[in-house]
């Protein structure tokens, strides 16, 4: 039988007036009224009557009325204590915090073993793609050989608009901004690290490993470059921001990188604000699933969906956390990738494992081959060097045997 819920509303920012809207849209569904919603700025102009806000957190953690915890606030470190708490108090939680759900996804998980309370996250992956009750119900019981999509509706809306219409990184950012895609910081969107923690929240429910966002490697869209640019339409290529996790044999390996893609790739046809996630299983072989990622109301429709689930007492049981085969996540991984760079970087043809191609002009030059993982990452931290992967990049796993005959050379 359905429960009506009674809720307390942690943040009012996008996501929470989205969510606001959306319950207060919805007739006949989810049986659910927010109670309370404790917001941390006193003096801020709101669209709803000022008794319904607290500032102080305890009037909904102790409230015993309250039996679901909304937390939609951007602290992550906040957020956790604040899911951690409503746990102990005896509160089911819906959340869309994603670097907070990524930093502590195992905590989490032993939070709901000890108080048989559920935490709720559609809303952190994807917007308003449902793929996490997806990978936990539809696949439960088929072997996940890979994810892998547009995780950033922000970045997605800023290429889009530099190859559709010509306009540069910074004008496609800076209106990025203005519809409320990008925030005013776009740092944790345009450098990867928004999809990284989405990945590590998919690599959970997907092979059912707990890892640390700082073990996945992570290159943003920043340093894409005019001659980066050219390459791509001189080969009608696009460029997309994917995160991507697979398994090679035990080994499980995710990452977030730019990519050349070909314009008969389903992605390529992604565009703007779009998120889009394909799975591949080895029985239901490849399926993608493509919804809006950014703006208050995806999101806010992910949480009220997250809500009616939980109307029914729903739990994410974790189930590929059970399976027999166990895994272990490795970054000891070979693709195939473009590097562009100016003259005076110190690149050459022996960085790579296989040299493939390159140019050179007007003191701009890429080169294009295959290349250790690790050897990217520390690329990526460096001032003026570009890396896109290639559009059919190969993945090889690095063998023991390979890197101590390089050590011993």
């Amino acid at each position: 039988m359905r429960k009506k819920l009674k809720l307390g509303l942690f943040g009012f920012g996008c996501v929470g007036q989205g969510l606001y809207h959306v319950l207060h849209e919805t007739h006949g569904g989810v049986q659910a009224e927010i109670k309370k919603v404790c917001v941390k700025n006193k003096n801020k102009q709101r669209p709803v009557k000022e008794d319904f806000f607290t500032f102080d957190k305890e009037e909904i953690l102790n409230d015993a009325e309250i039996d679901v915890v909304v937390e939609l606030i951007d602290d992550a470190q906040a957020a956790y204590e604040i899911v951690k708490t409503a746990l102990l108090h005896g509160k089911a939680v819906v959340t869309a915090n994603k670097k907070m759900l990524a930093e502590h996804m195992e905590e989490i998980y032993t939070l709901q073993q000890q108080t048989g309370k559920p935490v709720l996250y559609e809303g952190a992956v994807c917007g308003s793609i449902p793929i996490l009750r997806n990978l936990e119900e539809y696949y439960d019981n088929d072997l996940l050989n890979s994810i892998e999509g547009i995780f950033n509706g922000s970045t997605n809306y800023i290429l889009t608009k530099v190859f559709e219409e010509k306009k540069s990184y910074a004008d496609a950012l800076k209106k990025a901004q203005e519809l409320g895609f990008a925030e005013s910081d776009p740092s944790l969107d345009v450098k990867g690290y928004d999809p990284k923690y989405k990945l590590v929240i998919a690599i959970a429910h997907t092979f059912g490993l707990f890892i640390q966002p700082e073990e996945v490697i992570n290159i943003g869209i920043d340093k894409i470059s005019d001659l980066d640019l050219k390459f791509a339409r001189d080969n009608n290529y696009t460029i997309k921001l994917i995160a991507r996790s697979f398994r090679i044999d035990n080994k499980v390996y995710g990452f977030v990188a730019p990519q050349f893609i070909e314009a008969t790739n389903p992605l390529a046809s992604v565009r703007n604000e779009y998120n889009a996630v394909q799975v591949q299983g080895a029985f239901a072989e490849k399926q993608l699933f493509i919804g809006k990622g950014a703006g208050s109301y995806p999101t806010g429709s992910a949480v009220l969906s997250d809500l009616s689930a939980l109307s029914y007492d729903y739990a994410y049981e974790y189930k590929k956390l059970h399976q027999s085969d166990r895994f272990e996540f490795s970054n000891e991984l070979i693709v195939e990738a473009y590097i562009s760079f100016e003259e005076d970087a110190k690149i050459s043809i022996a960085d790579f494992e296989v040299f493939q191609s390159g140019y050179a002009a007007n003191g701009k030059q890429y080169m294009v081959g295959q290349v250790k993982l690790s050897k990217l990452k520390a690329w990526s931290q460096t001032p003026g060097i570009g890396i896109i992967l290639a559009p059919e990049s190969k993945f090889i796993p690095v063998k023991t045997s390979a890197v101590k005959e390089a050590l011993l050379a």
